[in-house]
């Protein structure tokens, strides 16, 4: 799908360049370092929000070209008042499991969209609810994915989305990291307004 301006996806993530291309639209990808801390007094929808903000803000304005149109994400894993971030290691993969076993949780990815001219930024959110997973259906997904690189420690097409997640209430493809329908939609309104 061709847009009047170039698509430039701000995100090293394969799931959203994957997305991206299995929605139609030519993209070139290009990204900026940012730091990704956040103030932690922040509820879970406006930390999602503040850091694709930051990654969209963290290309300078003349890095923008004007027939450009940038697209940043953050997604976030929220139980309850708790934000579960990337583990870093195996324990903390499974710990997080251990955490939303048995448990609903919400995954919001904040979107931002940056042009030379403007910026728009919005969130989508999806329920997830896990069934109790056992010691060792942790330990085995872990073990074999390690997801060492996903907010909460697990990635719903994986493995654990098979056999863990009873349902979901929401975008689906959220959870992966990009809510596909939602960003078609703010793309066209973004681009004709």
């Amino acid at each position: 799908m061709r847009f009047s301006k170039k698509i430039v996806l701000a995100s090293s993530s394969p799931r959203r360049q994957q997305l991206l291309a299995e929605m139609g639209y030519e993209f070139t990808v290009r990204r900026a370092e940012v730091d990704e801390r956040f103030p932690e007094h922040l509820p879970g929808a406006e930390v999602a929000l503040f850091l694709c903000k930051k990654k969209a803000l963290a290309f300078a304005e003349n890095e923008l070209h004007p027939d450009e149109i940038i697209i940043t994400a953050d997604t976030i894993v929220c139980l309850n008042d708790t934000i579960l971030n990337k583990p870093t290691k195996r324990e903390e993969a499974i710990a997080m499991l251990q955490m939303l076993s048995g448990k609903k949780h919400d995954v919001i990815t904040g979107i931002c969209l940056r042009s030379a001219g403007k910026i728009k930024a919005f969130t989508d959110c999806t329920e997830v609810y896990f069934k109790e997973l056992s010691a060792e259906t942790i330990a085995h997904y872990v073990d074999l994915y390690k997801p060492y690189d996903k907010a909460g420690g697990y990635g719903i097409q994986e493995w654990i989305g098979l056999v863990g997640i009873e349902k979901i209430v929401g975008s689906y493809f959220n959870v992966m990291g990009l809510p596909t329908a939602r960003l078609r939609e703010e793309l066209e309104e973004f681009v004709n307004s």
